[in-house]
């Protein structure tokens, strides 16, 4: 077998169409390489919070705030949402999470949701806390997921968290919304 080192491969019969190696074969892309179009994870983000959320009502379904985004290749994040862009529907993985703390008491169960163009989608992921001797015994804890959902151009992913609290209200702080396309 021989080397190919080339900057431009263009196809010689004018079909559109270029056949690189054959079935069993393997293609090594060095590290430095950026592959872009059909076979690149992209679009791509990661929003978090950049501030605690305060003054979150008890027992409330509640959209987080997510005011950093530590990169967002398709300029798809926007509004503490992704939004589909044109042309790039089909498979994606999202990660998500908010750190759920009771403002002025303990903590009985916190929740993350996964919304859909404005409604939650059909699971939501839970801590629940049990009570020993009359009491709860954490005031916060992190409630995190995944999750794989097929989209359409236009789409839109936001994450939604719930607590229960003894009572006052809750804080929403470390929120997390990351996803990217699916190769394939």
């Amino acid at each position: 077998m021989g080397t190919l080192k080339t900057t431009n491969i263009q196809s010689i019969s004018g079909s559109g169409t270029v056949t690189l190696g054959t079935s069993g074969e393997t293609f090594t892309v060095p590290t430095g390489v950026t592959i872009s179009g059909g076979i690149s994870n992209t679009p791509a983000f990661f929003a978090r919070a950049n501030a605690t959320q305060t003054g979150v009502t008890d027992a409330t379904w509640t959209k987080a705030t997510l005011g950093a985004e530590d990169y967002d290749t398709a300029s798809a994040f926007a509004s503490d949402k992704f939004t589909v862009p044109a042309g790039q529907g089909g498979k994606y993985n999202f990660s998500f999470g908010i750190n759920i703390a009771g403002n002025t008491d303990y903590m009985k169960q916190g929740m993350v949701h996964l919304y859909k163009n404005g409604s939650a989608l059909d699971n939501s992921y839970r801590v629940e806390i049990s009570q020993k001797s009359g009491v709860f015994n954490m005031n916060n804890f992190m409630v995190n997921g995944s999750r794989d959902i097929e989209l359409s151009a236009a789409d839109y992913i936001e994450v939604y968290g719930q607590g229960d609290v003894n009572s006052g209200n809750l804080n929403f702080y470390n929120a997390f919304l990351s996803g990217h396309k699916l190769i394939g």
